[in-house]
């Protein structure tokens, strides 16, 4: 193994090359990070169904530790609206209404998400994120938040809070609309108005932090909880226990495992994607494994401390960036931050107003309803493109409603399946059917034709181009294609070879019977500019049945000489 690899896996290896000047700017960004951090986990953690310093539980140890096993200088992580919302829902089957072992299996899946995100990491798995599809992904995101969002009305309104899925809770908050709490509605709408205009005017102001404090400053001045109004209540000081949660079994952590890889895929997706925007813009690169074993670490780091699940934050890390952080010591720096406010600030909190808290979760998680980007899919879908990029927009647009509605429909876990089902089928369909182009010759060079319409082909000739490897799943289509292109005039097809790096068996005697069938109609079959592995396996194959003609250029295979029988 070489040095440079071997170097990637050191703790704290992204602040191997510290600089000196780096310190008062990663202060200021820690400083800048914790206002936000402190409410948004407590607020998080009412998401995830635990008390409100689980959150900050959870945020300690993962900030320390994925510093120390992560390779990103800004990525921020800590409890997380989308895995808060995924914990929720797959504890609540194995919690069976107890509100303690709730609270366990919180942490036990946190234990267990650690375990495999280590393992991942260390088999080098971070290929697997490539497998969950963009338009999936937003899709999945957009559903989850609009739960999250009507999860957290009821409290906004002083209404009670419906069962069931999305629109179940939705038609639930119309019935109660007569019955909500005026007080509770001003605190709840004036707290929402006040983080976002906060977020939009004054970015640079910890707008969370801001209403947070106004909210506990009117509880305490006016005796808002003597009067009917909801607050946070008691919150535990010091710091948590250490060690595993109390009354989880074996076989507890087993039927774990299966969750946690789910919770692992979408804190991975969002976390890498935090992680790779702001690497580009400061010039370095992400090691996808190391990502894996750095959020592994920081979830077994908050398991173990009575936390929750935790992925990398976006928001946070936009922050962070935007604050002029330059190193994982800004993240050291809101772990110690939020310490300190464990050990002496938690009473603090207690007399905050849960409409506010309410607020401040809308607020975090509204920015992630994009539908403006469902939009880009759809208008993409509805231009006039090419039948095979028309397919493809379709089955964005396609992946990301089925995403988005399977959540809303089937709550948070079965659309998650759905989600990576449809990204799997979504992958199958791109592969099975590559764009077959007919070429026009443009000078020296053969482009597509069909973006190049002043261009003419050659008469009776058809050449072809593959825009993709060709093997089993493919191999119908591509002859289909071809075939079609081919008409009473044909006298010749020849396959540019040069953009299909790779071929199977299947596929070379799909060439084979093209070449025969092309045969019948005294069309004749040429192949040109095979490269590496498509050479060797055309070389390889039976010289009888699957011989094809091979030319080093397309111009020779026009012209019929130099070529070879492979």
């Amino acid at each position: 193994m070489s040095a440079p690899h071997t170097r990637t896996w050191w703790v704290f290896g992204s602040l191997s090359d510290y600089q000196r000047g780096w310190l008062r700017p990663d202060i200021i960004a820690g400083l800048t990070v914790w206002a936000v951090l402190v409410p948004e986990a407590l607020a998080y953690a009412t998401i995830a169904g635990v008390p409100p310093v689980v959150g900050l539980y959870a945020a300690v140890p993962s900030l320390i530790l994925y510093a120390a096993a992560g390779s990103s200088r800004h990525l921020i992580v800590g409890p997380m609206s989308a895995t808060a919302a995924l914990s929720a829902a797959m504890i609540a089957p194995l919690a069976s209404g107890n509100d303690g072992r709730f609270i366990a299996l919180s942490a036990a899946l946190a234990i267990v998400t650690g375990l495999v995100g280590l393992l991942a990491g260390f088999m080098r798995l971070g290929f697997i994120a490539s497998f969950i599809s963009e338009p999936v992904l937003k899709g999945f995101i957009v559903g989850l938040a609009l739960t999250i969002i009507i999860g957290q009305v009821p409290k906004l309104l002083g209404v009670e809070k419906g069962e069931g899925n999305f629109f179940v809770q939705a038609w639930t908050v119309v019935k109660e609309l007569g019955e909500v709490d005026g007080p509770t509605v001003i605190i709840g709408l004036l707290s929402l108005a006040m983080v976002l205009g906060v977020k939009r005017w004054l970015p640079l102001v910890p707008g969370s932090l801001l209403v947070v404090l106004l909210g506990i400053t009117a509880v305490a001045l006016f005796g808002l909880d003597d009067r009917g109004i909801d607050i946070v209540g008691h919150i535990d000081s010091g710091l948590p226990s250490m060690g595993l949660p109390s009354g989880v079994g074996a076989e507890d952590y087993l039927d774990l495992v299966g969750p946690a890889v789910g919770v692992l895929l979408i804190g991975f997706a969002e976390g890498l994607g935090a992680a790779k925007t702001y690497a580009a813009k400061a010039g370095y690169t992400i090691d996808a494994n190391r990502e894996l074993a750095g959020l592994g670490a920081a979830n077994l780091g908050s398991g173990l401390c009575s936390g929750m699940v935790v992925n990398g934050s976006l928001s946070k890390t936009a922050v962070n960036g935007g604050a002029g952080a330059k190193s994982q010591v800004s993240g050291l720096v809101v772990a110690a931050l939020t310490l300190l406010t464990l050990l002496f600030l938690t009473g603090l909190f207690e007399k905050l107003p849960e409409a506010t808290l309410s607020a401040v979760v809308i607020a975090a998680v509204i920015e992630l309803v994009d539908f403006s980007s469902l939009a880009a899919l759809y208008r993409v879908w509805t231009k006039r493109l090419g039948s095979i990029y028309g397919h493809a927009a379709r089955a964005d647009f396609a992946a990301a409603i089925a995403a988005m509605f399977g959540v809303l429909l089937f709550d948070t876990l079965p659309g998650l399946i759905i989600g990576i089902a449809v990204s799997m089928l979504l992958l199958l369909y791109r592969v099975s059917k590559p764009h077959v182009a007919a070429l026009a010759k443009d000078g020296t060079r053969w482009v597509d034709a069909g973006g190049h319409p002043d261009l003419r082909t050659l008469d009776g000739i058809v050449v072809v181009r593959v825009e993709s490897g060709l093997f089993f799943a493919n191999a119908d289509h591509v002859r289909d294609q071809i075939t079609g292109l081919v008409t009473a005039g044909t006298t010749m097809v020849v396959l540019d070879a040069e953009t299909s790096p790779f071929i199977d068996v299947s596929a070379a005697q799909m060439l084979a019977q093209l070449r025969d069938s092309l045969a019948r109609r005294n069309v004749s079959f040429r192949v040109a500019r095979d490269i590496g592995q498509f050479r060797d396996v055309l070389s390889g194959a039976d010289r009888g049945a699957l011989k094809v003609d091979v030319y080093p250029t397309v111009s020779q295979a026009l012209a019929g000489g130099g070529g070879t029988s492979a």
